[in-house]
């Protein structure tokens, strides 16, 4: 199977090494939504959701689904973004209805165009949400998408996402990376839903993202942990594979050096691999299984690059920067 070269570009979720047949996943919730016709108004797109679905839980989902499946990446827009817009007013009252209303136009371009970058997403997808009886929030902050970002020294707020109240549990949404990537080697983007980013668990949402505020739910997070960790993919996300050893997602060695990792839901080593300079796959040699964890060594020379990503069954699932000493 041939392993395409992605790159990331801010705010869509795109993949190092992409299996070209990653697997689209939809539950009953999504296949409903699939077969919605098209909507004249948010308001109506609402109503057919709240008629479908009695669950906050599903109706989240739904939008989700909808958003994600409906709305495409505007990338064009992304390489040339316009300008802030810029308001005056004289009381607080005024500016709290300006943002308002400028708010509501970014909604309702998003969707008559069909287009949009991260801030149209977030949204459209709070927007929806309220017109349903939910309550969300937009939260803006850095993401973590390339492999030069593994070591980064500082965040910056260059993404947004959405949380959601389910449950009296506020739920972690992505549902521009739920959309697609882009692929550097067509130069476009490509639709390729992913639900792994919605009610995402917080141990795999916050290695890839990071709040402006520093913190979920009045909890402090690691901004060293968020740029030094490891990159992580979503077939890590979906299958809840765990990166027991590195911690670092920057490894020191020098050549000749025996690397321990430890790997977590990892139930067939043979099916475990990573690649080498030249592209070409190196299988995992004297792997241990010790309770549900998978130990093994790799010996650190000069056909390991830059980086080492590891695939299991085609699909990459962690990243590591590789510092020689």
């Amino acid at each position: 199977m041939i392993i395409k070269k992605l790159v990331f570009a801010f705010f869509v979720l795109n993949i190092v090494f992409l299996n070209v047949s990653f697997s689209q996943k939809y539950n009953a919730i999504d296949n409903t939504v699939l077969k919605y016709s098209k909507f004249n108004t948010t308001e109506n797109l609402a109503e057919r959701i709240t008629k479908d679905f009695t669950t906050d839980y599903d109706k989240a989902r739904a939008i989700y689904s909808w958003v994600a499946l409906n709305i495409k990446y505007d990338y064009a827009a992304l390489l040339k973004p316009q300008r802030t817009q810029g308001f005056s007013y004289s009381n607080e009252a005024e500016k709290q209805r300006k943002i308002r209303q400028i708010n509501d136009q970014l909604v309702q371009k998003t969707f008559t165009s069909r287009k949009a970058v991260c801030e149209g997403f977030t949204a459209l997808y709070q927007h929806l949400a309220e017109l349903a009886g939910l309550k969300s929030e937009i939260i803006r902050g850095d993401s973590k998408t390339t492999l030069s970002d593994i070591g980064r020294k500082n965040t910056t707020s260059n993404h947004a996402w959405n949380t959601v109240l389910i449950d009296k549990k506020w739920r972690l949404v992505d549902v521009t990376w739920g959309q697609g990537y882009y692929d550097s080697s067509k130069g476009k983007m490509v639709n390729d839903y992913s639900p792994v980013y919605f009610d995402t668990a917080p141990d795999y949402f916050f290695t890839k993202h990071f709040p402006d505020s520093g913190s979920f739910l009045g909890d402090k997070l690691s901004k060293e942990d968020f740029l030094n960790g490891p990159l992580i993919y979503n077939k890590t996300i979906e299958k809840e594979y765990q990166i027991i050893a590195p911690k670092s997602g920057i490894i020191e060695a020098k050549y000749g050096d025996k690397i321990t990792f430890k790997f977590k839901n990892i139930t067939k080593p043979e099916n475990l691999f990573y690649l080498n300079k030249k592209n070409q796959p190196v299988k995992i040699e004297s792997p241990k299984e010790r309770k549900g964890t998978l130990e093994f060594e790799v010996t650190y020379d000069k056909n390991i690059g830059n980086f080492i990503t590891f695939f299991y069954y085609q699909s990459s699932i962690v990243s590591f920067k590789m510092i020689p000493q």
